[in-house]
């Protein structure tokens, strides 16, 4: 059976009936009539026989992955973030924010290709920019480089904002599970005021397995 996590930007794929390891491709490589048997994301609904919403799939992964009955897990993606929090074994809060948390992931990777920077080179700054949405947020950027703050600086004090935009959306947690692409991006997850377990990019996939697990008990 294929999964699917469809994201904005990327595509996370898991074939069941084999060992393989799940795959990432691009979303502009996914052709047309691609159909997944389960999925969950971005267009989910019509290109897979059967969706889940994000949230229940972010939930399900969380359960499996994470060895507390207590937690608090953040999804950040190409387009949103999304939150669910465990307590005593159960979901007891989640939350989606397309708003505030609009285009943060893909912002973030914009912003690196087009200023040749890396990540992993890039200083936690001292302090960073107040953001609330990442596209409208770059216009700190360039207010800041025109004053003479170098482009490095600058993008290094956006991408912390974002990260203390995100902790704050979550309930700022002491300890935050971290999910999605940016679990690879070394400045943003030091940006965090908390202490910060990434999960890795495919959480939502977990998820889609626990659902068929438990398709499968129940028709037993």
């Amino acid at each position: 059976m294929l999964l699917a996590d469809f994201g904005t930007s990327y595509c996370k794929l898991l074939e069941t009936d084999g060992e393989k390891e799940p795959t990432i491709l691009s979303t502009r490589e996914i052709a047309s009539s691609f159909m997944a048997d389960l999925a969950t994301g971005h267009n989910a609904a019509r290109r897979s026989k059967k969706s889940i919403n994000e949230l229940t799939a972010l939930a399900r992964g969380g359960r499996v992955l994470v060895e507390e009955d207590d937690f608090v897990l953040l999804d950040c993606g190409s387009r949103d973030i999304k939150f669910v929090r465990y307590d005593q074994g159960q979901v007891v809060d989640m939350g989606w924010n397309a708003e505030c948390g609009a285009s943060m992931g893909f912002t973030i990777e914009m912003l690196a290709t087009y200023y040749g920077l890396d990540y992993a080179q890039l200083a936690v700054p001292a302090t960073g920019f107040s953001i609330t949405c990442g596209v409208l947020g770059m216009s700190h950027i360039f207010d800041a480089v025109i004053s003479g703050t170098s482009e490095a600086e600058a993008v290094a004090k956006f991408v912390r904002g974002i990260a203390r935009n995100a902790y704050r959306f979550a309930g700022s947690p002491k300890r935050l599970y971290l999910s999605g692409g940016l679990c690879d991006n070394p400045l943003f997850l030091a940006s965090f005021p908390c202490e910060i377990i990434p999960l890795g990019r495919f959480v939502l996939l977990t998820g889609l397995q626990a659902t068929l697990e438990n398709e499968v008990k129940d028709e037993q």
